[in-house]
């Protein structure tokens, strides 16, 4: 995939992210931070926002945490 040009706005990216990818989108204080289950999925979260928009995946999102596995 080619890099944009031009400055892409930050809802864009969290948009196209969270419907290309299984992950979901926090808010914490109003800044978003993105929950993944594996962490090969984050590797390639980061890899295509690197690829596509050419900003690393923590000038988009606060932070990153995984999910927590569910109580039984």
């Amino acid at each position: 995939m080619a890099v944009q040009r031009g400055p892409v706005a930050q809802d864009f990216i969290i948009e196209r992210v969270t419907d290309l990818f299984p992950c979901r989108v926090l808010w914490s204080e109003g800044r978003p931070c993105l929950e993944y289950d594996r962490q090969d999925e984050l590797d390639r979260i980061e890899e295509y926002v690197k690829a596509t928009f050419g900003v690393e995946l923590l000038d988009v999102f606060f932070t990153t945490v995984e999910s927590l596995p569910p109580e039984l």
